[in-house]
């Protein structure tokens, strides 16, 4: 019972490592946007290294664990299309339509649509304090984001809900197969090689090679960048929902924008505004509020079963 307890006090510990190496991700994008890579492009790259180096470490540490039962087969159909290449695919749409800020916004939507998902599908409780973690979330990404500077289109408002939605779908999908008992080495090996398989329609094989080829030096670069921030990152989340709630899982992940933000004014000299180091604050609020309110409530089960 300690070590399940044990396991379940290092879960925020996880998500949020997870949500800051996520928040990484803009350090890859820079690299490869500028060597002519396409967007989905380089979610094709993310998936084909995440998927053949899982496949790899998996085979070699546990191979056990490679072994998926055909019934099982939806989960991981559901982690890697409908989470990983549908969240991506409207992203990206969304972006092209509409300003980034505006984007970054409606994807982070994703913790409201994953608290609603979880009540329905897990039984989660709605508590004063998770919507309350909600609301300083939603609010700190908006100001962090820059708000709505402008009307956005219907077909934009939809891909970017489409996007939140998307990104929730990962944590629905994955408790699942936590639940059939399989771990998160198996979950993120599958999520990315049924991932890579999705985005083959979205790509151009011809033009993907000649960026690689072209990139040269910059290629162990761009696969070092992947490692960190969808091999380790995915790992983490999956490990740390196997101890915590999807709703507080979603919350702590929010973090992710505030690394983003923090790169962009530390490396790329961008500015950081009033209104954006209030967001960060409200971001880190919830974070902080949210794990504090987890902690307690495994400290009150760890002496409950103690006493028995």
């Amino acid at each position: 019972m300690s070590k399940k307890i044990s396991g379940t006090l290092l879960s925020p510990l996880f998500i949020l490592t997870a949500g800051i190496l996520w928040g990484c991700m803009g350090l890859l994008v820079r690299s490869m946007t500028p060597r002519g890579f396409t967007s989905m492009e380089i979610v094709f790259f993310r998936a084909v290294v995440t998927g053949v180096l899982m496949l790899i470490l998996t085979f070699s540490l546990k191979r056990k664990e490679l072994k998926i039962r055909w019934k099982d087969l939806w989960c991981f159909l559901g982690t890697g299309l409908a989470s990983v290449v549908f969240f991506n695919f409207c992203y990206f749409s969304c972006i092209q339509r509409a300003a980034l800020s505006t984007a970054a916004i409606l994807l982070y939507t994703a913790p409201s649509f994953l608290m609603i998902l979880s009540a329905f599908l897990f039984k989660e409780r709605f508590t004063l304090v998770k919507v309350l973690c909600l609301v300083l979330t939603f609010a700190g990404c908006v100001l962090v984001s820059g708000g709505f500077g402008e009307m956005i289109s219907p077909s934009a408002l939809l891909l970017g809900l489409g996007a939140g939605f998307g990104y929730a779908l990962y944590s629905v999908f994955s408790r699942y197969a936590i639940e059939k008992g399989y771990s998160s080495f198996t979950i993120t090996t599958y999520t990315f090689l049924f991932a890579m398989v999705g985005c083959l329609p979205f790509v151009n094989p011809l033009h993907f090679a000649g960026c690689l080829t072209e990139s040269g030096v910059w290629v162990p670069v761009f696969i070092l960048l992947t490692v960190l921030t969808t091999v380790a990152a995915y790992l983490l989340y999956t490990a740390g929902l196997s101890g915590m709630e999807n709703s507080v899982a979603g919350i702590l992940a929010s973090v992710e924008p505030v690394v983003a933000t923090l790169i962009g004014v530390f490396i790329f000299r961008e500015s950081l505004s009033l209104w954006s180091f209030a967001g960060i604050v409200l971001v880190l609020s919830s974070c902080v509020l949210v794990s504090l309110c987890g902690r307690k409530k495994s400290e009150k089960v760890s002496v409950q079963n103690d006493t028995k």
